[in-house]
């Protein structure tokens, strides 16, 4: 298999029990989660060399977010250890018309405040075929931005294949911050992936006529943007999920890719939710996965958007499945029907 490197922020993930609500909550089952190390353990998981660069405390809760990534087959070498804290995110999870509601806890944490000194990038780089990175990483500061272009301008020094994850989150800056910053890290990237609000929010493209909140998705207004940002920034891919949200239960979810010759939209879904977070992760991660071994992109979507699929029924951030069980999903397998 293949060495993949993913870096940013893993998170100490405190949710309510069930569906209960915060002010109801006495307890709060804890895992730990965060957008790249999410993407880490399914390609673990996949039989991939995963490394996860981040910096987390040497205290015990450092170390047991450490412990956790190991646990599931992710190589921890390039772990940088200090700072004072591992960030914290609550989340609380809907049903029916309620939504999920995140609140984040995590300033001043260890990674947002890492030095650029604080990694060797050409070592963590050396024999690596894929860079996977997230808008999240910039939008937790000044630091934080120039460490991801310090880990963008190594990669491409060393011939590794750029993804990104544009996860534009409102409650860590503005779209105006947003666009200044992704835009100018396009340069480094090779596979674009994003919503119709990262789209929006971190590069200024919006499709017309959908509206995600109705469950109304237009393939067309995609193909248009798709067209514009593979010509502003020379992607070789751009892809996007498409979530239907019919209610904070129950969702359709596929996936659109363009390679500057042909659309592909893929088999579509829908999923009776149990943990949405992290779906996007699982796409990435599976989409990735898809592009280092199969035969073409069609292929490579649809192992992503099955992963997906099957994360969302798994709760926690992380993707628990192997790729004979996706694989199994892509090739129509859907019944759900007990495995003896």
């Amino acid at each position: 298999m293949f060495k993949v490197v993913t870096m940013g922020e893993i998170m100490l993930r405190l949710s309510t029990p069930g569906y209960s609500r915060f002010v109801q909550s006495e307890k709060f089952d804890v895992v730990y989660g965060g957008g790249e190390a999410n993407v880490a353990v399914s390609l673990a998981n996949y039989g991939h060399d995963a490394y996860y660069v981040t910096k987390l405390p040497t205290h015990e809760i450092g170390q047991s977010a450490v412990n956790h990534l190991r646990r599931f087959g992710v190589n921890t070498n390039y772990i940088a250890r200090g700072g004072e804290r591992v960030g914290i995110y609550f989340l609380e999870t809907g049903a029916s018309m309620r939504p999920s509601k995140v609140i984040y806890d995590r300033a001043h944490s260890a990674i947002s405040l890492a030095d650029v000194n604080d990694f060797n990038f050409d070592e963590i780089f050396k024999g690596a075929s894929w860079f996977h990175w997230s808008g999240i990483t910039p939008a937790l500061g000044k630091k934080a931005i120039v460490l991801i272009e310090t880990a963008l301008k190594a990669a491409k020094r060393n011939d590794v294949m750029v993804s990104v994850d544009l996860n534009y989150r409102k409650k860590l800056w503005t779209p105006q911050e947003a666009k200044e910053t992704m835009s100018r890290l396009m340069k480094y990237c090779d596979v674009c992936i994003g919503n119709e609000e990262d789209a929006e929010k971190c590069l200024g493209f919006k499709p017309g006529n959908t509206d995600v909140t109705k469950g109304s998705l237009e393939l067309e207004g995609y193909k248009q943007i798709f067209t514009e940002m593979k010509k502003q920034f020379n992607f070789k891919y751009v892809v996007t999920t498409l979530r239907e949200s019919h209610s904070a239960s129950d969702n359709g979810w596929s996936a659109l890719i363009y390679d500057g010759e042909e659309f592909y939209h893929s088999r579509r879904y829908e999923i009776r939710l149990v943990d949405r977070v992290g779906g996007g992760d699982s796409f990435s991660a599976g989409l990735i996965h898809g592009l280092l071994t199969k035969e073409n992109m069609k292929e490579a979507l649809e192992f992503a958007v099955a992963a997906s699929a099957l994360k969302q029924t798994i709760p926690g951030d992380f993707n628990h499945v192997s790729v004979d069980e996706v694989e199994k999903l892509a090739q129509g397998d859907a019944s759900g029907r007990v495995q003896r």
